[in-house]
């Protein structure tokens, strides 16, 4: 059984890099290495303690293999190196974080593996094509478009949900847009498909990954950005008050200035989901059910406004909750790349340029004081 494995290498093991180690092993079908960097002592001592609707609570879970550092990896050859760091380039790109992978000595003695970025935001793969692009063969890059809720309640403790989906599909450098993928694509991909598949992960298989991952962009422009800066969480732009002072809930739209939020906020935001709809169409992402259809801002922002208009609703978007712990956000990815496909493209956006500006301002601040504390 133990030839039929094949080796994976997990780079960034916060919540989600932990939850898909778990999903990996799971599946019987992959040896898991883990990259832990920062929490690496804990983990390695007392294991991964889950407390997951889906798959229960598991305690002092570890990987077939602990590193702390890719260069300790980079030892043996992979299939796949599934990469669930946080994308920031601004700070550290993909390619300097797997650099032991790229570098000559590594490629003399091992074939590239094929590269799984489970990451937030758009062009994200773009910095580890052009790395990889030396080489006589064509990089091999899953994409992928992930729904989980999951989070770190300590280093070594991670609370999930009852779901994870994701979507693969091959990154392609050109712009044309696929409508298929070729058998040498479709094989690779339900070889990924199904490790993750039989782990207990819910996956779909699309010829046209980046305009999925655009598709989910809308949700982060629009409302992480907004909790970011605001540092509120998206009830308070959607919840009503409670009706029982004694089932008290944070936070809800006071009825002082309530007609200010209706008349300014709620429209902003769908001024944003509909600047994004504008670019989509000038990147030729078509109007239809499974492409980009007109109808997704009305839908983002009337599923957004039913969830987060319930009392249990407690979510904390990403970017909003690494600004609280005063790490680094994923603006670039998240909101610049948008603001630079629409320069390039001559699309105006000004809403979500604005959003940009005062991220920027966020991140700067950040970074500022990251910098100060590594010294």
């Amino acid at each position: 059984m133990s030839e039929q494995l094949k080796d994976v290498l997990l780079v960034g093991f916060g919540a989600v890099g932990a939850i898909y180690s778990l999903i990996l092993k799971k599946s019987g079908l992959a040896r898991v290495t883990a990259v832990a960097r920062s929490n690496y002592d804990l983990v390695n001592a007392e294991g991964v303690h889950f407390q997951s609707r889906k798959y229960g609570n598991v305690k002092g879970w570890r990987p077939d293999r602990l590193c702390r550092s890719v260069a300790d990896a980079a030892d043996r050859p992979y299939s796949y190196v599934v990469v669930t760091t946080k994308a920031i380039p601004d700070l550290v790109t993909t390619s300097q974080i797997l650099a032991p992978l790229l570098s000559d000595r590594y490629r003399e003695l091992y074939p590239q593996p094929t590269y799984v970025l489970l990451q937030n935001g758009l062009n994200v793969e773009r910095d580890l094509y052009d790395s990889l692009s030396a080489d006589k063969e064509e990089p091999s890059i899953i994409n992928c478009a992930l729904w989980i809720y999951t989070n770190l309640l300590a280093p070594n403790v991670v609370e999930h949900g009852d779901f994870d989906r994701v979507k693969i599909g091959l990154h392609r450098h050109q712009d044309q847009i696929a409508t298929v993928n070729s058998p040498r694509e479709a094989a690779l991909l339900k070889d990924f498909g199904n490790i993750l598949e039989t782990g207990g992960s819910t996956i779909t298989i699309v010829p046209e990954i980046k305009m999925i991952k655009f598709n989910k962009n809308f949700w982060n422009v629009a409302f992480s950005s907004v909790g970011t800066l605001t540092q509120y969480t998206i009830p308070a732009i959607f919840r009503p008050p409670p009706s029982d002072p004694s089932h008290s809930y944070e936070p809800f739209v006071s009825p002082t200035t309530a007609d200010l939020i209706s008349t300014y906020t709620i429209p902003m935001i769908k001024g944003v989901l509909n600047e994004l709809l504008l670019l989509g169409r000038a990147l030729g992402y078509p109007d239809t059910e499974d492409g980009l259809p007109s109808s997704l801002p009305a839908f983002a922002l009337e599923s957004t406004w039913k969830q987060h208009a319930e009392p249990e609703n407690t979510h904390v978007p990403s970017m909003l909750l690494d600004a609280q712990k005063g790490l680094p956000i994923e603006v670039e990815v998240i909101v610049g790349e948008v603001v630079r496909m629409a320069k390039e493209r001559s699309v105006d956006i000004p809403r979500v340029e604005t959003l940009y500006g005062l991220l920027l301002v966020v991140q700067n601040q950040t970074l500022r004081k990251w910098e100060a504390r590594k010294h």
